[in-house]
C-alpha cells in the first residue's frame, strides 16, 4: 500500500523520495535515489480511463445539482464545467499514474519482481 501512495505522491514507490516523473507524465527509467528501475511498467491507457471514471462522476454530480438548485443559463454551465473538466483531468492525471505505476511494484508486476528485470512478466 505504502508503494501506491508514493506513487500518488509521484515519487519513487520503492524510496518515496526519487521524483517518478521527469516530465508531465514521463516516467523515469530509474529513480536518481535509490537506483529502482521504473522503465518497465505499464500503465498505458489505464490512467487516462480512471481519470475520465473520476471527473464525470464529480462533473455530473455537481451539474445536475446545479441545475436543479439555480437552472442557469447553458453558457454558464460551459463557463463552469469545461474548464472544471479540464483542469481537474490535467491534475489528477500525475497522480493516478503514479499511483497505478507505484501498484504495478508493489504487485511485482511487469518485471518489478527481482530477478525479471529486462524480461516481460505477465
Amino acid at each position: 500500500m505504502s508503494g501506491i501512495l508514493r506513487g500518488a505522491m509521484c515519487r519513487c514507490p520503492n524510496c518515496g523520495e526519487g521524483r517518478m516523473f521527469g516530465r508531465y507524465l514521463k516516467v523515469v527509467d530509474q529513480c536518481a535515489v535509490c537506483g529502482e528501475e521504473l522503465h518497465h511498467h505499464r500503465a498505458d491507457d489505464a490512467p487516462a480511463y480512471v481519470v475520465i471514471f473520476i471527473v464525470a462522476h464529480i462533473i455530473i454530480a455537481l451539474l445536475l445539482a446545479v441545475e436543479m438548485a439555480l437552472k442557469p443559463a447553458v453558457w454558464v454551465h460551459m463557463a463552469l464545467w469545461l474548464p472544471m473538466t479540464i483542469v481537474m483531468s490535467l491534475v489528477l492525471l500525475p497522480v493516478v499514474k503514479g499511483a497505478l505505476v507505484g501498484m504495478q511494484w508493489a504487485l511485482r508486476m511487469h518485471g518489478f519482481a527481482p530477478g525479471q528485470h529486462g524480461s516481460e512478466a505477465a
